[in-house]
């Protein structure tokens, strides 16, 4: 008469393991539908016709910095060119795409692209640290680490498209906050 109590054990044993396993798919489940739907609140992508812009940033500045830096990339999927030939921000009087480059003496220069950029067909432009990139001058607001900040991105074809700027916190990358504006 020993077979039922363990049998008795057995079952309840294996009742209590198939009900964690449905917890666990249960937990499973709810996590990959978070995932799901909260996806489109850290994609911070922009479209535009053809167009793509992918995750617009910049970087807090120090406290009286005059200037800021934004970085975004283009992804055009047309089949013709476009070119970015403004920008524009409630932070900042002004602002214009730069090209960070080497010199031949081995200087980093800096210069605004008075023509705008082109993207080509097919392909893509990265505004980044250490080349092509936006300038915020004259700023009105200082970015701050977790807080966006509106912005207008102007193309030759495609039109306008609004964005925002994901302001990340300070970082030991190249420091904007002694840029001085070159004219553009």
């Amino acid at each position: 008469m020993q077979i039922f109590p363990r049998a008795t054990a057995h079952t309840i044993a294996h009742s209590r393991s198939r009900g964690i396993e449905e917890g666990l798919g249960v937990l499973a489940f709810a996590l990959m539908l978070l995932f799901a739907l909260s996806r489109p609140l850290w994609a911070h992508e922009f479209k535009l016709g053809d167009l793509e812009i992918g995750h617009p940033w910049s970087r807090e500045i120090p406290e009286g910095a005059k200037v800021a830096a934004g970085y975004l990339v283009i992804k055009n999927h047309g089949t013709s060119p476009d070119r970015l030939v403004s920008i524009t921000s409630s932070i900042a009087g002004k602002a214009e795409v730069h090209e960070m480059a080497v010199n031949s003496e081995g200087v980093m220069t800096m210069r605004p692209i008075g023509d705008g950029i082109e993207i080509p067909a097919g392909g893509e432009v990265a505004l980044k640290p250490g080349a092509f990139h936006i300038m915020f001058m004259d700023l009105k607001q200082m970015p701050k680490a977790g807080v966006k900040f509106p912005g207008t991105l102007t193309f030759e074809k495609a039109g306008t498209v609004d964005v925002e700027f994901a302001v990340e916190p300070k970082a030991g990358e190249v420091d904007h906050s002694k840029h001085q504006a070159t004219g553009g």
